[in-house]
């Protein structure tokens, strides 16, 4: 599974808009969109802090392990 399928999934199961999250974690509405479409990648820091919002590791966001 790739990022933009992590992200997106972890979102729905916590009952999130993309709005939801951004304000959630400070980063853009729009850059959440552009990663769930896979138009853009993500910052490390950016991952980091989605890593950290939703307890999980950056391994697993990258789809690197299940």
């Amino acid at each position: 599974m790739e990022f933009k399928d992590r992200i997106k999934e972890l979102r729905v199961l916590k009952g999130l808009s993309q709005m939801q999250l951004a304000n959630a974690t400070g980063i853009s509405q729009s850059a959440i969109a552009k990663w769930e479409l896979g138009k853009t990648e993500p910052t490390a820091s950016a991952i980091i802090t989605l890593a950290k919002f939703f307890d999980e590791s950056a391994d697993y966001l990258l789809g690197m392990e299940d």
